[in-house]
């Protein structure tokens, strides 16, 4: 169904469509919580957090006529793999697909495991490249997607564990080596509990977002972070609620001026989250706070069009309060494209964020909704 963007001039239509229903059964997966990795091919790769034949999850593809398959089925702990992969995945020139599982792995870890680093080959043979632990400054319960280097190496944040318990940015080599980078500090003022992944800078800094944190105390808005080559880290910016944003969920997105830009769960003029921008200098500005209508909630990665328009989901709000897609424009004009319904085989409650291709079209998941309520992948057309 087109959905029309009110911005006078700039208004555009987008054509909504459903791409796949997930069916929740034991042979397919349920409940995505992460986005969609589109190929060179235009095939779609992802996870969702349940199903599968176990019930922990599944690595699926889905290609360019809308075929689902099943890739990996997640066994949890007691087959020794990862259980319930709550971020996406990421493809490496060979066209392996690496990701994480925010359960399962070591069970001596505790009962359901501490998570796990997967990489799923060609053939869709699975393969655990490390089990989290939370002793010492090893991280536990990772639900960022990862970041890859051009020799093969892992780069990810936990939400937890770590040397003071409070998460870590860690890698994992070629080999299945982890190391823990830095660890969190809910009392030493830079952050902790980061949800979200990285990002690269230009001078080979991973910038990246914690969920709580940032004063010398054991709460606080959270923050933007940098870990420099030496793996020092700096906090960047400090959330300070309203009518700033609170609670970073998603991956930053920087542009070539090196501006970043992300998404705050909650805080804003109006407490339902926020779009912002931090500038190079560290002057952070809220584009946009969302109203409820316009959106609730965000929690997903943004993504960014060459001519600086920012698009991303809400999990809620909308016309229907269900989650919406928005558009967010330089000059910061938010614009609702789509607006979830969660019935007549429309997809509800969008926890991910965005894909795009070559040609402006925006993929996507959806939590639950779809024609058997477990979810779907949904894409809109320019």
């Amino acid at each position: 169904m087109p959905m029309v963007a009110h911005q006078g001039a700039q208004a555009q239509t987008y054509t909504y469509s459903v791409v796949y229903s997930f069916a929740g059964t034991p042979n397919d997966g349920s409940d995505p919580t992460a986005g969609t990795l589109l190929d060179p091919q235009g095939n779609l790769y992802g996870t969702t957090y349940a199903g599968g034949t176990a019930g922990y999850g599944t690595v699926f593809k889905i290609d360019t006529t809308g075929k689902e398959t099943v890739l990996h089925n997640f066994a949890g702990v007691g087959g020794g793999d990862g259980a319930n992969p709550y971020a996406g995945l990421v493809l490496d020139a060979q066209g392996n697909l690496y990701g994480t599982t925010v359960n399962g792995g070591d069970p001596s870890c505790r009962t359901g495991g501490c998570g796990t680093v997967f990489k799923v080959d060609t053939t869709g043979n699975e393969t655990v490249l490390d089990s989290f632990h939370v002793a010492g400054a090893d991280g536990a319960f990772p639900r960022a997607d990862l970041l890859l280097d051009a020799q093969g190496n892992v780069y990810g944040t936990t939400f937890r564990g770590g040397a003071h318990g409070t998460g870590t940015v860690f890698t994992v080599d070629t080999t299945g080596n982890e190391t823990a980078l830095f660890s969190f500090n809910e009392f030493s003022g830079v952050g902790d509990s980061p949800h979200a992944g990285l990002v690269w800078s230009a001078q080979g800094s991973l910038y990246g977002t914690t969920e709580l944190g940032g004063c010398r105390c054991p709460s606080g808005y959270g923050t933007v972070f940098a870990v420099d080559t030496t793996w020092n880290e700096t906090v960047l910016y400090r959330f300070g609620a309203r009518p700033d944003g609170a609670n970073p969920l998603a991956r930053l997105v920087l542009d070539a001026q090196g501006n970043l830009y992300g998404t705050t769960w909650r805080g804003g003029a109006y407490g339902d989250g926020t779009v912002f921008k931090l500038d190079a200098s560290g002057t952070e500005t809220v584009l946009y706070s969302f109203t409820g209508k316009s959106g609730l909630a965000p929690y997903g990665d943004l993504v960014l069009d060459a001519q600086g328009n920012l698009y991303g989901t809400t999990t809620r709000g909308g016309a229907y309060g269900l989650g919406t897609v928005f558009k967010v424009d330089a000059t910061g004009n938010e614009t609702v494209l789509h607006s979830f319904k969660g019935k007549n085989g429309d997809g509800a409650v969008p926890y991910a964020g965005l894909a795009m291709d070559a040609q402006g079209s925006l993929y996507g998941t959806t939590s639950r909704g779809g024609d058997d309520g477990y979810g779907t992948v949904f894409k809109l057309t320019p």
